[in-house]
C-alpha cells in the first residue's frame, strides 16, 4: 500500500529513477531488536508489518479478521494539468475478507488531502472500530502545536515537545467542538507565524473525530486523523462500504505560509462567497428574547442609519418559546408574539430599508417541552431505557430516522418561503452525550452527522440563494466538511474584543477572514463583563466578516455616528481583507498582535497592531510590515475613521501618522514604523498602497 516518501517543500523535477533511488534511501538499517525485514510505515500502518503503533485499520469480525495485511490489486494515477494529480491504490487481503482503497489528492492550490474506504467482501459482518490515514514528518519536526478551548474561549494555542509516545486529541461532543485541535501542527523548534518548516493536519468531518502526532522507538514520526467511531457504530453486511472522512494535510514555511495553502484551497472553490460580505446587524445581545415589535423596527431603523445591510432575528421568534426552556422543533411563528401580521411588518420595514432578512434556527435539537417532543419522543437519540443527561433544557432531534429529518425541512422551507429568509443562522448548543438511536439501539453519531449534512444540503438545494452560518454554541463547529455547506461561521459568542483577537488570529489558520463572524459588541461584554472602547471593538472585528451585536437604541449619538464611519470603513476595505493574504505575528512576548490582510499583486495592505496587555517597556518600538515588495514604494497612512485630532493625539501619534509617509517596501518590511504608543485593549491601523 502506498508509503509517503516526500511531504514538503517541491523538489523540481524528480523521475521514476529518482522517486525509485528515494525509497532505497529512505528504508532504515534493521539497528533494533525489530523484525527482519524492516518496517515501511505507508498511509495505512498495519500491525502485520511489524509496526508496533497505532494501527490504521481496528475492526473485527467476531473476533477474526482484526489484523489485516494488504496486497494492492491497483494503481491509479490522475495527473492534472501544471500542479495537482490524485491517486487511487485498492488493496485487498482475502483471507480477512476486506478491500481498502486510499485516495490521495493534490490540489492545485498546494493543499493535499487523502481518505480511505473500507468494503467488507466477506458473507459476515465486519465491526469496524477506527479507519485512520497517516502522513510522516521528518525528525526536524520536534515541537507539536494544536489549539485547546471551551464556550466562549475558543482556539487557545498549546504547544508541547513531539516526545515518544501518542499525543492524541479526541473530539467526542458529537459536532467538531470549542475545543478541537483543529489543525495538528508539527514543526522545527520555536516554529511561528513567520519561520519554521511545519506539517500539520486537520480532519473534515463534524461529529467525533481524532487526530494524533506519533513518535515511535524506530524513529517514525507520523500525523493522522479520521472519524472517532462509537462502538458498533459502524457494521459493515457483505458488500457494504464505509469512506473516513478527508484529511488535509498543511505544509509551509511558518504558520502564515501553511494557512495560505488553505485559505488558496477554499477561496478557489466555485460556490465561495463571492459577492461583498454584508454588514451584519444580530439582535441577540440588543433584545435576547423579549420579541417586540416596536423596539425591533426601531433596531433596524438604526441599523439601516449606521450601514448595515443584513437584519437577523435570532432565537425566540417560534412556538413557545419566551426563554430557552421550551419551543425547539416547532419551526413556526409564535402567534403570541408575531401573530396577526407583526412579523410580516418587521421583513416588510427591514426590506424597505435595503436590508437582508435573517433568521435563528437550531435545526438538530428539540426541547421535551416543545409539540414535536410530545408527539414523537421516539425521535429523540438515546440510550434504550434513560434520556440523555439534559443540557440548555434540550435533547437532539435523531435526523437519521427519514420522517425527522423531512419534518423539519419542510417547517423551515416553509418559513424561508413564507417571509423571504436570505439567511439563516444555524445553531447546535448541546453536545451528542448518549446519542444512540431508538431504531437501530445503537451508538447514532456517525449517522447523524452525514444526516445533518444531506438536511443541509436539501435545504440549500431547495431554497437558491440562501445563505447559511454554521453556529454551534458559538465555534463548535468550525471545520473544512461544514464549510463546503455553509458560508460562514461563528467564531465564537464572545464578542468580547480583547478575547476575540486570540480566537479570530488562531481561528484563521483554517479558515480566512471572510468566512469568519466577527460583530461589535457592547461596550460592556455580555459575556466576560470587560469594559471596552469602540475603536477597539471595530477594529478588531474589522478583520472578519464584519457585523454588529449592541443594541444601538441604548447607545450615544456620537457612539451612533462613530460606528456608522467603522461600517464605511469595512465597506472600503472588505474587498482587500476577504482577497488578500493573511500576514500575523507576535510582538514583545505576544503583549502585542498584529495582523493584516495583503492583497494577491503586494499593491496595497491592511494592518492592525493591537496592544493585549502592559509591556516592560513602552512605546513599542519600530513595527514590521510583513509581505510587501520590497522593490516597491509604498504610501503608508493610519486609519483613523472618527473626530478630529486632539492635543492628547498629537502627542499618542507619531508626526508621520495624520499626514502619511512614502516608504520603499524593504524599509517597511525589514525596518518598520513606529506607530501610536498604544494602552492596553487599544489598536490602531495602518494602510498601504504601492505607488507608481
Amino acid at each position: 500500500m502506498p508509503r509517503v516518501l516526500h511531504w514538503g517543500s517541491g523538489l523540481g523535477r524528480v523521475g521514476l529513477d529518482d522517486l525509485e533511488a528515494m525509497a532505497q534511501t529512505s528504508v532504515a538499517p534493521l539497528a533494533t531488536n525489530g523484525v527482519d525485514a524492516g518496517v515501511l510505515v505507508g498511509v495505512l500502518p498495519e500491525s502485520g508489518s511489524g509496526w508496533t503503533g497505532t494501527p490504521a485499520i481496528q475492526g473485527h469480525r467476531a473476533g477474526r479478521g482484526w489484523s489485516p495485511r494488504l496486497r494492492p490489486v491497483d494503481v491509479q494515477v490522475d495527473a492534472a494539468d501544471g500542479q495537482g494529480g490524485r491517486v487511487l491504490v485498492a488493496g485487498i487481503d482475502t483471507e480477512a475478507g476486506l478491500e481498502v482503497t486510499v485516495e490521495i489528492e493534490m490540489l492545485s492550490s498546494g493543499l493535499v488531502r487523502l481518505r480511505s474506504s473500507l468494503t467488507n467482501e466477506h458473507p459476515s459482518d465486519y465491526v469496524l472500530n477506527a479507519l485512520l490515514v497517516s502522513l510522516p514528518v521528518p525528525s526536524r519536526a520536534t515541537e507539536v502545536l494544536d489549539l485547546a478551548g471551551r464556550w466562549a474561549k475558543e482556539r487557545v494555542p498549546q504547544r508541547r515537545p513531539f516526545t515518544v509516545g501518542a499525543h492524541v486529541r479526541e473530539g467526542r461532543h458529537g459536532r467538531t467542538g470549542a475545543d478541537a485541535a483543529t489543525v495538528l501542527t508539527a514543526g522545527e523548534a520555536g516554529f511561528d507565524f513567520e519561520s519554521g518548516e511545519t506539517w500539520g493536519v486537520h480532519v473534515a468531518f463534524s461529529g467525533n473525530h481524532v487526530v494524533a502526532a506519533e513518535r515511535a522507538f524506530s524513529g517514525e514520526r507520523l500525523l493522522s486523523g479520521g472519524e472517532l467511531l462509537l462502538p458498533g457504530e459502524v457494521v459493515l453486511a457483505d458488500g457494504e462500504t464505509y469512506r473516513g472522512p478527508w484529511v488535509y494535510a498543511l505544509h509551509g514555511h511558518g504558520l502564515d505560509t501553511a494557512a495560505a495553502v488553505v485559505h488558496r484551497h477554499l477561496r478557489s472553490r466555485p460556490h465561495h462567497p463571492s459577492s461583498p460580505r454584508p454588514v451584519v446587524m444580530n439582535v441577540w445581545e440588543a433584545v435576547y428574547f423579549d420579541h417586540d415589535l416596536d423596539t425591533l423596527l426601531g433596531l433596524a431603523d438604526l441599523a439601516s442609519s449606521v450601514g448595515v445591510e443584513r437584519f437577523v432575528l435570532d432565537d425566540g421568534w417560534f412556538g413557545a418559546r419566551r426563554d430557552d426552556t421550551a419551543g425547539l422543533g416547532d419551526w413556526w411563528f409564535s402567534p403570541e408574539v408575531w401573530g396577526d401580521g407583526r412579523i410580516e411588518r418587521l421583513v416588510s420595514h427591514v426590506k424597505g430599508l435595503g436590508m437582508e432578512f435573517g433568521l435563528w434556527f437550531e435545526p438538530e435539537m428539540v426541547n421535551p417541552d416543545s409539540d414535536l417532543a410530545r408527539s414523537h419522543p421516539d425521535w429523540l437519540l438515546q440510550v434504550p431505557g434513560r434520556l440523555p443527561v439534559a443540557a440548555r433544557s434540550q435533547q437532539v432531534l435523531n435526523l437519521a430516522i427519514a420522517e425527522a429529518s423531512a419534518h423539519v425541512r419542510q417547517q423551515i422551507v416553509s418559513v424561508v418561503h413564507e417571509i423571504g429568509v436570505d439567511f439563516i443562522k444555524w445553531d447546535h448548543n448541546r453536545d451528542l452525550v448518549d446519542a444512540g438511536s431508538t431504531v437501530t439501539g445503537a451508538a447514532g453519531v456517525h449517522a447523524q452527522t452525514h444526516a445533518a449534512y444531506a438536511l443541509i444540503d436539501e435545504i440549500r438545494a431547495l431554497c437558491p440563494g440562501l445563505e447559511i452560518e454554521s453556529c454551534s454554541s458559538g465555534g463548535a463547529r468550525v471545520d473544512l466538511e461544514i464549510i463546503e455547506r455553509t458560508d460562514r461561521v461563528w467564531a465564537s459568542d464572545c464578542i468580547d474584543a480583547h478575547e476575540r483577537q486570540t480566537i479570530q488570529r488562531w481561528t484563521a489558520q483554517l479558515l480566512p477572514p471572510e468566512l469568519v463572524g466577527s460583530h461589535v459588541g457592547a461596550g460592556r461584554a455580555h459575556t466576560t463583563g470587560r469594559q471596552l472602547d469602540l475603536d477597539f471593538r471595530a477594529a478588531t472585528a474589522l478583520f472578519g466578516h464584519f457585523g454588529i451585536e449592541w443594541d444601538l437604541a441604548s447607545a450615544s449619538e456620537q457612539e451612533r455616528a462613530d460606528l456608522a464611519e467603522w461600517v464605511t470603513t469595512y465597506k472600503r476595505h472588505r474587498h482587500l481583507i476577504h482577497t488578500g493574504s493573511v500576514v500575523r505575528r507576535d510582538l514583545e512576548d505576544g503583549a502585542v498582535m498584529l495582523i493584516g490582510a495583503v492583497a494577491p499583486e503586494r499593491s496595497e495592505g491592511l494592518y492592525s497592531v493591537a496592544q493585549l496587555s502592559r509591556t516592560v517597556t513602552w512605546p513599542l518600538d519600530r513595527v514590521r510590515l510583513p509581505g510587501l515588495d520590497p522593490a516597491a514604494s509604498y504610501q503608508v497612512t493610519g486609519v483613523h475613521p472618527r473626530g478630529p485630532r486632539s492635543e492628547l493625539e498629537d502627542r499618542i501619534y507619531p508626526r508621520w501618522w495624520w499626514e502619511g509617509v512614502r516608504l520603499p517596501g524593504a524599509v517597511l518590511s525589514e525596518v518598520g514604523i513606529h506607530l501610536p504608543a498604544l494602552d492596553v485593549d487599544h489598536a490602531c491601523l495602518v494602510h498601504v498602497e504601492r505607488q507608481s
